[in-house]
């Protein structure tokens, strides 16, 4: 009797000891953590938005204050990940959008601050469906200016119907912008009360007109050879087609081009993949 009881409770130390690790690993792996920039004359800034808190391995600093490029780890040359939902998915299973004002309760919620280009009253507080890498339809929240907020839904409701794949779409929120690099995140989202990217002037993210699109699979390049996010070098070679990648003429660049916006990768540098702006910047 006194051997099965041993016996049982070293089975039972065993099985505490394989969940621990199973959640250690779920942890290390989050699919949605921030892709990062460096921090310039007291502003700070990332490039695409975390989603949740994570405990990715950090990357060394370069110089500029951006993470070290290093080559992108095997399990994510072809990215093909669904963020966990945070809302409820759409019940209809069809494309649902909403706009609302920015209420007192969402507003911690968000990077505003005193100073920023637009007060909260000229914001407005999105809710989209999108289709995620699981194929299967999701909620995302969205925070833009509030001129361009129906055409940023019909955006989106083309990008639905042609079951365009996005990882995660949630809000960027204040620790977002002092995260340390990762150079994992991939967030689908707009504003952000930033600087530009390796700049000292406001981004078009701090005013609600520009949205970056699975920053993972479209990447920001820079002719010095900085990567952003720093693990995504694989997604620089723009010729091998990949799900969630953007390219000229796919739905994605044609449905942001019927509403007026520019798209970064034709700016002449940095070229910016993931980005589109109603502002051409």
């Amino acid at each position: 009797m006194a051997e099965r009881e041993a016996g049982s409770r070293v089975a039972a130390v065993v099985l505490a000891v394989a969940v621990l690790v199973v959640l250690v690993v779920v942890a290390l792996d989050d699919p949605a953590v921030p892709s990062s920039a460096p921090t310039p004359a007291g502003a700070t800034a990332t490039s695409g938005t975390s989603t949740s808190p994570t405990t990715d391995p950090v990357l060394p600093r370069r110089p500029d204050g951006f993470g070290e490029v290093r080559p992108t780890p095997p399990e994510l040359v072809d990215r093909r990940r669904t963020a966990p939902d945070v809302l409820p998915p759409p019940a209809s299973g069809e494309y649902e959008g909403s706009i609302a004002p920015i209420s007192a309760e969402l507003l911690p919620r968000t990077t505003w601050r005193p100073g920023c280009p637009v007060p909260p009253e000229r914001l407005r507080y999105l809710r989209m469906s999108f289709w995620g890498f699981d194929d299967r339809p999701h909620t995302g929240e969205m925070i833009v200016r509030e001129d361009v907020a129906e055409p940023v839904v019909g955006v989106f409701r083309t990008l639905f119907a042609a079951r365009f794949p996005i990882e995660a779409m949630r809000l960027a929120r204040p620790e977002d912008l002092t995260a340390l690099p990762t150079g994992r995140g991939n967030g689908t989202a707009a504003f952000a009360c930033r600087a530009a990217t390796g700049q000292t002037r406001f981004s078009a993210h701090a005013s609600g007109l520009a949205i970056d699109v699975n920053p993972f699979q479209n990447p920001l390049e820079r002719r010095d050879g900085l990567v952003v996010p720093e693990l995504a070098s694989a997604y620089t070679d723009r010729s091998w087609r990949r799900p969630g990648m953007i390219v000229e003429g796919d739905v994605v660049t044609e449905a942001f081009a019927a509403i007026g916006w520019t798209w970064g990768a034709t700016f002449s540098a940095p070229k910016d993949t993931m980005h589109f702006s109603a502002t051409g910047t």
